[in-house]
């Protein structure tokens, strides 16, 4: 619709300029022509004028002329004095005062012409009257492109149209195929893509992000499956322990003794139970939350030092020699609940994963304005190929060597997931049977 309205004003800009410029062309040749032939009148003292009519015909005769001059002399009564030989028998009009020194529309013969009268004044006094006409065939030009616009005005909006659809059926066409895999894709089938356009423009794009969005979705909801799954699994496992357990302590009496470290066993599997769901519980306030953490200032030797402490029956037990090393007392703007989480896993992992006898190092340093935090280990190691999967939920080695180590498989995770909230880096390094290394980066957001 705006398109139709622009090119109509366009059409109605380009009819009005040549009209115009038709028609001031047209006067200037019937002004022109008019001064010419007022020279060639003399006025004498008897109210009357003389027509110098050898000369001004002579010019007619002399000159070329495309459009023809018509030229007539009126008295005052209305009747003709003399005229142009072009004008035969016919006259021109005489139109009453009103119209001297217009330019008027007439007719001569039926052909149009633009003509205008001008008063012969002899000493102020009108004696008579000039009437200079041109045919307007020149005009003709205006109506040929009236007519031309008045037909080329709808061939082309009917042309544009034409081309518009094409375009746009062209370039809706991806937008249809968006439409059609969306309508495809369900929470059972997450697998179809939106075909990307060949052309590189803002559909292609769109196209690309949403094929980006449905991979992310597709991943989430198979990590959720997966961990969901694999929680059943590891959840449904002490639950059959502490169950076998007691139907084979309720078979037959036993003695004190007996029911004493069955009972023991039973509440070392519900104390494994509750850590497991405490960790579950943990995994899943952050995982769909990018950040939901608190700032605050934490002293990094203290809460170290505070999570060795906490370990400190385990580190004795296995007789493990605990080597530190701090650079300086360092501060960082972070969140001290779930900063002391990750430390007290990676610790726990240091210990638990320890031969007895074994060395644990912690070094806690800055580079470069950034803090490192370095824990290891001379346990037991981590195979090369498990090294990229330990961060999985519910992931461990195979232990099949150290059935004593139990764990869920958590830990790591829960690691791994809390330094995606508080944008720290964690990367490590392990020897099967030699030892182990995390090292923790944390930014420098503040440091003293």
């Amino acid at each position: 619709m705006s398109s139709s309205i622009f090119i109509a004003l366009v059409f109605i800009a380009i009819f009005q300029v040549v009209k115009l410029s038709v028609n001031n062309h047209i006067n200037e040749e019937v002004y022109d022509e008019l001064m010419k032939h007022l020279d060639d009148v003399t006025t004498d003292s008897n109210d009357t004028y003389l027509i110098q009519v050898d000369q001004w015909r002579a010019r007619e005769h002399n000159s070329i002329s495309v459009n023809p001059v018509f030229v007539q002399f009126y008295d005052t009564n209305g009747e003709t004095i003399d005229k142009s030989p072009n004008l035969k028998e016919s006259d021109l009009k005489l139109f009453d005062s009103s119209k001297n020194d217009a330019f008027v529309n007439s007719e001569l013969n039926s052909i149009p012409i633009r003509q205008i009268q001008t008063p012969i004044l002899n000493s102020n006094k009108v004696v008579g009257f000039l009437v200079v006409a041109m045919s307007l065939e020149d005009f003709e030009i205006v109506l040929i492109l009236k007519n031309i616009l008045l037909i080329t005005f709808p061939l082309i909006l009917f042309l544009l149209f034409l081309i518009a659809r094409f375009f746009a059926g062209r370039s809706i066409k991806p937008v249809q195929t968006i439409i059609e895999t969306s309508n495809q894709i369900t929470k059972d089938n997450l697998k179809s893509r939106i075909p990307l356009p060949q052309n590189k423009d803002e559909l292609y794009i769109l196209s690309e992000n949403i094929n980006s969005l449905l991979n992310r979705i597709e991943n989430a909801v198979d990590r959720e499956k997966q961990f969901t799954s694999d929680a059943s699994h590891e959840l449904r496992t002490p639950l059959a322990v502490i169950k076998g357990t007691m139907e084979v302590l309720i078979r037959k009496p036993r003695n004190e003794e007996e029911y004493k470290d069955k009972i023991r066993f039973c509440i070392n599997e519900v104390d494994r139970l509750n850590k497991m769901v405490d960790q579950l519980l943990l995994l899943a306030r952050f995982e769909n939350q990018k950040s939901n953490s608190k700032k605050e200032s934490v002293y990094l030797n203290a809460l170290v030092l505070d999570t060795l402490s906490r370990y400190s029956d385990k580190i004795e037990a296995k007789k493990i020699s605990v080597i530190t090393q701090f650079e300086d007392d360092i501060y960082i703007e972070s969140d001290n609940y779930l900063l002391s989480i990750i430390i007290e896993n990676l610790i726990s992992n240091a210990v638990k994963y320890n031969y007895k006898n074994g060395i644990i190092e912690i070094e806690l340093h800055k580079i470069n304005k950034e803090i490192n935090l370095t824990i290891t280990d001379n346990g037991i190691g981590i195979s090369e190929q498990d090294l990229n999967k330990i961060f999985n939920s519910f992931y461990r080695s195979d232990f099949s060597k150290h059935p004593e180590i139990k764990g869920t498989g958590l830990g790591l995770s829960i690691v791994k997931r809390l330094c995606d909230v508080l944008d720290f880096k964690i990367f490590v390094e392990s020897k099967l049977n030699e030892k182990t290394t995390f090292n923790l980066i944390l930014p420098s957001t503040k440091l003293k």
